[in-house]
């Protein structure tokens, strides 16, 4: 990067939660969730400035006190539980449209390092690529699955005769890990989604691609938090 661009790190951290209530703002490994994303954003070369979208107060109050801006609260109907998540980003596009690119950091995923976000970036500026999108190997690969049908018979979910019959035969697949997203802010407007054709995947290990939905997500990432007395979630 020759001109250092303007790079906004994005938070969003609604407060209302059905799997896990308050898991934004609740208590991980000593720190709040959200303090995770944002000291990860902050440990960044990259980024110029980081925001938090909520429209519940005590996460406002939380990631100010982590070094997070709150320039804005966001509004009530961007906050339901239908709410397309590109609504939410746009709607900070909106109100901070002096930046370049975008990095979206869902506080859900509190392992993902300073280094990852860089990686991302770097690899959208390397390949020209738009966007970029983290992603981890799939752990279940869908020549595997199965739906149930009538009396609990298997149904295959893809071509049963194009299955391999070896798992070491299966294709190399990767999943979205919902740690990083990027894109060139012009880019996402008329996109209206980080993921086309023209989007890169930024790979991950699947020790840094928790994403926080359930209770058992939650006890794992602490898990893996506490699992080295080096370990790099030191922030």
């Amino acid at each position: 990067m020759t001109e250092k661009p303007r790079i906004l790190a994005l938070i969003p951290a609604r407060g209302g939660s059905k799997g896990l209530p308050g898991k934004n703002i609740r208590p991980l490994a000593g720190k709040p969730l959200i303090a995770w994303s944002i000291g990860a954003a902050q440990a960044s070369r990259h980024v110029s400035r980081i925001v938090v979208s909520t429209d519940d107060a005590e996460i406002l109050r939380v990631a100010r006190e982590q070094g997070a801006e709150t320039p804005f609260v966001r509004p009530a109907e961007l906050a339901r539980d239908d709410t397309p998540g590109m609504d939410v980003v746009l709607h900070a596009l909106d109100r901070l449209p002096e930046f370049e690119w975008v990095v979206l950091l869902q506080p859900t995923s509190p392992l993902r390092l300073a280094q990852d976000i860089d990686a991302a970036i770097a690899l959208c500026v390397d390949t020209g690529a738009p966007a970029c999108v983290s992603v981890s190997e799939a752990r279940d690969n869908p020549w595997w699955m199965f739906s149930l049908g009538e009396h609990g018979r298997l149904r295959s979910f893809l071509p049963p005769e194009q299955r391999p019959v070896r798992r070491q035969d299966l294709p190399d697949l990767h999943a979205l890990n919902g740690a990083v997203y990027v894109a060139r802010t012009a880019w996402l407007r008329q996109s209206r989604s980080f993921l086309t054709d023209e989007t890169v995947g930024y790979p991950m290990p699947p020790e840094r691609s928790v994403d926080i939905d359930t209770l058992f997500d939650f006890k794992r990432a602490e898990c893996l938090m506490a699992a080295s007395a080096t370990s790099p979630w030191s922030l």
